[in-house]
């Protein structure tokens, strides 16, 4: 994941939310604090680590560094979930599957948070399970709240986690552990839920997700390729792993849980956007892994199913059943694991040699002098019978005991599928290397500035070579002053007609703007104008509710011609020629006494 990520790091430019990361992370932390007051809370906490880590070097590959470390610890925690819930080589499988994935690494080589929010959920879906071994519960708690802080929206995997006990069925104590530590992590997180409430106007862009949107979810989440046999073979093994017991309560609810909820609640109010559920798809591999796992032991079973079984010599079977029942008691209790009741150890100056009787197991009340007393077992060590419980159809989240090991002597079975696990994990590698050579070209392709919805570096780049000195500017809307926030070189010798105060000064993104009046008038004693605005802009019909914003619109749209123009995504460079002379356009009216239409899609970042 971290080669991955390195891959093609530096791809000259950056788009629109990495700028704003950028310039805001280049500010000091009093001017971020003031900021997040009016804008951008939701990316309080990233904007901080940033201005830490930008001030090492402001640059667009330290930018991006704190993504794809984020990304690389993902993938080695969802590696570390595998080996926990099932065996090493399901991990290896899992861990190698996320960090192919065209998804994890579009956003390993992003400068926002998502990859980090990834890599805290899986954090803590890795010490919800140790806390159910008995361990703390404060870690857990911990990376949760960091992890909220990060952005909002990770609230949801509390969902997922609460589904994991639920299907567990794990006893009271343990729901009230987990409720205290996910219960501190939410009351971290009311401030600035509170505070992103009243800038809600920022997700104003989305719209309400519809079948298609599902669907690219879908695709993007559950294979390396969105369609073909690769994809549909990922779905075969996902629907198989859906039977690995231990994994499946904890990886499945991860997937599916919280981008159900954020497109559910986006039917009534639009919140949804893949990146916000980024974390979710640590399932998916995890799923495909455990079903790859579960083929392998399939295809070992009708194997040996297959081969002819060797008849024992004659009077050896017996001697073998008698040989063979003290030899695995002998070792289970050596190995140290319990499979729900407990033997009483050895009482002090009595024989227990192998032909004395064996002692009753032991109850909760009794205690052997000398030693400490002994604990019931409780929840995750007992079975739901034991317990009283009706049966539970998902095993317990803790580790399963390792066989006991045979006595030296003891005849080895035949080698078969099954029992070559080294040749099994090695095919497995191999078999994720075909997807991604297959999909080598589309993660080159990726790596390019071109696929990110702009490169504010080539508009920077023509606007140096256009610009004339003392040329005037504007911007449409003012958003996209990071344009030359981000790159100010080229624009040295232009002149903003509209800007007033910087954003530093200001405690806004890109700055505040002069009065609609004064920019009429500005605009009235100048014959051209070069416009950096969003590209579906100009001629729109759209009218923007910022009235220095619709006084540009008017006066370019309805006295200036475009005479040339360069497109890079969403935003365009455009030079405006005016169509009469501006003597006899001076006692022209700004406005137009038009009304006011719902807003285009903004380019501000959430």
């Amino acid at each position: 994941m971290l080669a991955m990520g390195l891959w093609g790091l530096d791809r000259g430019g950056m788009w629109g939310d990495e700028s704003v990361t950028f310039l805001v992370g280049r500010r000091t932390v009093p001017q971020i604090w003031r900021l997040l007051h009016g804008v951008d809370a939701v990316h309080g906490l990233y904007y901080l680590l940033m201005h830490a880590v930008l001030a090492v070097h402001p640059g667009e590959v330290v930018l991006r560094l704190p993504s794809v470390c984020g990304a690389a610890a993902t993938a080695g925690l969802v590696a570390a979930l595998g080996v926990r819930l099932a065996r090493p080589r399901v991990g290896l499988w899992a861990g190698l599957l996320y960090a192919i994935t065209p998804l994890t690494g579009h956003y390993a080589q992003e400068g926002r948070s998502y990859a980090l929010v990834a890599a805290g959920v899986a954090g803590a879906t890795l010490l919800l399970l140790r806390a159910l071994e008995g361990r703390s519960w404060w870690p857990y708690g911990a990376v949760l709240a960091v992890t909220f802080l990060l952005h909002e929206f990770s609230v949801l995997v509390l969902c997922a986690h609460a589904l994991t006990l639920a299907a567990a069925r794990v006893p009271r104590a343990v729901w009230a552990g987990w409720a205290r530590a996910a219960g501190v992590a939410v009351a971290v997180l009311l401030p600035l839920a509170w505070v992103s409430q009243r800038q809600s106007g920022q997700v104003a862009w989305l719209r309400v997700p519809d079948r298609d949107t599902t669907e690219r979810l879908a695709r993007g989440f559950l294979s390396v390729t969105p369609t073909g046999a690769v994809f549909w073979t990922s779905v075969l093994l996902i629907l198989l792993g859906l039977g690995a017991g231990r994994l499946a309560s904890v990886a499945l609810p991860l997937l599916v849980v919280p981008p159900v909820i954020l497109l559910t609640v986006s039917q009534f109010r639009p919140l949804f956007h893949e990146r916000y559920v980024l974390y979710a798809l640590a399932g998916a591999p995890l799923l495909v892994a455990a079903g790859a796992n579960c083929l392998v032991g399939m295809v070992g079973r009708l194997w040996r199913a297959g081969l002819p079984r060797p008849e024992p010599a004659h009077g050896a079977g017996r001697a073998a059943v008698i040989e063979r029942r003290p030899q695995l008691v002998g070792a289970a209790a050596a190995s140290g694991h319990h499979s729900g009741t407990a033997t009483r150890p050895p009482l002090p100056g009595l024989d227990h040699a192998p032909g004395a009787a064996a002692r009753p197991p032991m109850t909760g009340t009794d205690r052997v002098p000398g030693t400490a007393p002994y604990r019931p077992l409780t929840g995750f060590d007992r079975t739901p019978e034991a317990a009283g419980l009706p049966p539970n159809p998902l095993p317990s989240l803790l580790p399963t005991p390792h066989p006991p090991k045979p006595r030296a002597g003891t005849p080895r079975p035949p080698k078969t599928l099954a029992r070559t696990p080294h040749l099994v994990t090695l095919a497995g590698v191999l078999a994720l290397a075909v997807p991604f050579l297959h999909g080598l070209p589309a993660y080159r392709g990726d790596r390019l500035a071109a696929h990110r919805p702009e490169n504010l570096a080539e508009v920077s780049a023509l606007a140096g070579r256009e610009l004339r000195p003392g040329d005037p500017v504007l911007f449409l809307p003012s958003f996209w002053r990071v344009t030359e926030l981000a790159y100010p070189g080229p624009f040295g010798g232009a002149r903003d007609l509209a800007l007033a105060e910087s954003g530093a000064r200001s405690g806004t993104l890109s700055g505040r703007e002069v009065a609609p009046a004064e920019l009429a008038a500005r605009l009235a004693g100048v014959d051209r104008v070069w416009i950096v605005a969003q590209s579906n802009l100009l001629p729109s019909r759209w009218v923007p509710g910022d009235p220095v914003d619709r006084v540009k619109l008017t006066v370019v749209d309805g006295e200036f011609a475009r005479r040339r123009q360069y497109v890079s995504g969403r935003v365009k460079l455009a030079l405006y020629i005016r169509r009469m002379p501006p003597q006899d356009m001076a006692a022209a009216a700004p406005g137009r006494g038009v009304t006011p239409l719902p807003a285009p899609p903004s380019p501000a970042p959430r």
